[in-house]
């Protein structure tokens, strides 16, 4: 499972875990200042309102959502990205099943423990 500075991760290699109720949680490849993470959200699953000392890269690639950034709220869906600055709360509703892809720099030592 540990992808730390591999050069190739693939699909079948990966090992996913539950993150929240109807949030399916996959790190793909990371070093120690970035990392890409998949969460794959049924409808209705919540991606809790929460901050952290990470700045984050968010890529919708497929589904609808409802985000919130600081104090905005913005409907994104397939293709659309935002940017989260370290320490600002954020969060989701998955309002149409779907994945969005996390880049963090630095990594999540939290998500590998």
């Amino acid at each position: 499972m540990e992808n730390k500075n591999k050069p190739w991760i693939f699909s079948g290699e990966v090992v996913s875990e539950e993150a929240a109720p109807g949030v399916i949680r996959t790190v793909l490849a990371y070093g120690d200042n970035i990392m890409a993470v998949e969460n794959c959200f049924e409808k209705g699953a919540v991606g809790a309102l929460h901050n952290h000392p990470h700045t984050q890269v968010t890529y919708i690639l497929s589904g609808k959502f409802k985000f919130t950034i600081g104090e905005e709220e913005k409907i994104v869906q397939t293709g659309d990205m935002m940017f989260n600055r370290k320490g600002v709360i954020h969060g989701c509703i998955c309002l149409e099943g779907g994945a969005v892809l996390d880049v963090f720099t630095p990594m999540r030592e939290d998500f590998i423990l």
